[in-house]
């Protein structure tokens, strides 16, 4: 199986509909700390909704539109990353990550996203990665500022959740400021 080591312990690796029982466990942990964040939390909630979910980004992977990474920490999966949006004939991403509190300070979304964007970058060719944060999640915020993303604007109340409408952020880094963040301007 295709796995790549993140830090001491953690791995990150595809995640596909078969693995829907070990999602739901680990989406029934994570659900508080990322329902106003990953819409899909919220409607992943028994077996088949939670296979639903798998099945709809395994599909899109098939179209060369979309992908979902699981973030597994000493075994268990505790979080993911994904490509939200992949747009190869216009060389533009967007990347969305999650975790539950077992995964959280442990720089594994940092070091998993920084994977995707050489992916994106370096073996894809893409120019262009976003990344999208509520103003609420100070966290999200950080792993954009930390990788190097640029902040380019606030989407006023353009998501709503529980009746709420919340403020998103878009953030964006382009492949050759990835490239000089990464020491080689030959990768971008």
């Amino acid at each position: 199986m295709f796995a790549v080591p993140l830090a001491e312990g953690a791995e990150l690796r595809p995640l596909e509909p078969w693995q829907a029982e070990e999602f739901l466990a680990h989406m029934d942990r994570a659900r508080d700390n990322v329902n106003p964040f990953v819409p899909w939390a919220t409607r992943s909630t028994d077996l088949e909704t939670a296979t639903a979910t798998l099945q709809g980004f395994a599909d899109r992977k098939a179209a060369d539109a979309r992908q979902l990474f699981g973030i597994w920490l000493d075994g268990t999966l505790v979080g993911g990353v994904m490509f939200v949006a992949f747009d190869a004939e216009q060389g533009n991403c967007e990347i969305g990550a999650w975790t539950e509190p077992a995964g959280q300070g442990r720089g594994l979304i940092s070091a998993a996203t920084a994977r995707l964007l050489d992916y994106a970058f370096t073996e894809r060719g893409l120019y262009r990665a976003e990344w999208h944060n509520s103003t609420v999640n100070p966290r999200s915020r950080a792993v954009a500022q930390g990788l190097g993303f640029q902040l380019e604007g606030v989407l006023r109340k353009s998501a709503l959740y529980r009746g709420e409408r919340l403020d998103y952020e878009v953030w964006a880094i382009l492949a050759p400021e990835w490239a000089e963040k990464r020491g080689g301007a030959d990768r971008a």
